[in-house]
């Protein structure tokens, strides 16, 4: 009887782990392991560096590309486009550049970086004061008042660059009693009250809502800033890149940039 037991199981053995190969090759298989046997790869991340006057568009419009692409993360770094195009050039991972200025995304594009980026919006500056505005700030001119605390971007950021075109424009020398490096920087001093006045993007002062106010002025037009994007030749994600620059350029990235003061090219 021993001997026979024996048998039946030396004969169930081979049969019982023949079951569990195919059993592994179907339903009972890992996730990871399936999507990648589909064709579908694990999780994907898309990494977008973008001027920080892009935050809350783009965070929308990642929003919707995440919807849209099932297993994708959307992943923004924010900043000075100076700064980003600095980090892309040293080597740091992106898979789509988005720029405030096309003298930055130049620096991309001249280390052979990516290609030619087509200009997805337009932005104007304004002055933003505090809600209450103290200083009494009505023109552009009032900035040169030694008595008014103005912010500015450093000159290296493209709202930096803009600001000094329009001072230059109506001719006027203000002292900054700070430089800021990128223009959401700029716009917190004057939500806290720390300056009396800067010079921002309206897209910037419509985002702050009721804690700043406005004030526009003729220069402003001789300062527009154009917008680039474009996907980078080493993105670690190239097919996700280029579908959301096209995101970005479709009729729904234009409405919801036109929502956030953005001007069409």
């Amino acid at each position: 009887m021993a001997y026979s037991r024996m048998s039946r199981w030396a004969v169930a053995l081979p049969v019982a782990l023949a079951l569990a190969a195919l059993t592994g090759c179907g339903s009972g298989t890992p996730a990871s392991t399936s999507a990648a046997s589909s064709g579908g790869g694990a999780a994907k991340t898309l990494t977008v560096f973008a001027a920080a006057s892009l935050t809350g568009t783009f965070t929308e419009l990642g929003t919707a590309f995440e919807a849209a692409h099932p297993g994708t993360s959307v992943k923004f770094n924010f900043g000075s486009s100076a700064t980003l195009a600095q980090q892309i050039t040293q080597g740091a991972p992106a898979d789509v550049f988005a720029a405030a200025s096309p003298a930055t995304m130049k620096t991309v594009t001249d280390a052979s970086l990516a290609g030619a980026p087509a200009t997805f919006a337009r932005n104007e500056l304004e002055i933003a004061v505090p809600a209450g505005n103290p200083a009494k700030v009505d023109e552009l001119k009032d900035l040169s008042d030694p008595k008014v605390k103005v912010a500015l971007c450093a000159p290296q950021v493209p709202c930096g660059a803009a600001a000094l075109k329009a001072l230059g424009a109506a001719g006027l020398k203000v002292t900054p009693v700070t430089l800021e490096q990128d223009v959401k920087a700029t716009l917190t001093k004057v939500e806290l009250g720390e300056v009396d006045a800067a010079l921002v993007y309206r897209t910037d002062v419509l985002a702050a809502g009721g804690e700043v106010k406005g004030i526009g002025f003729p220069e402003a037009g001789q300062a527009i800033n154009d917008y680039p994007i474009a996907a980078l030749f080493n993105a670690p994600a190239p097919d996700m890149a280029g579908r959301f620059v096209d995101l970005v350029l479709s009729s729904r990235g234009k409405d919801v940039l036109a929502k956030a003061g953005f001007e069409t090219p």
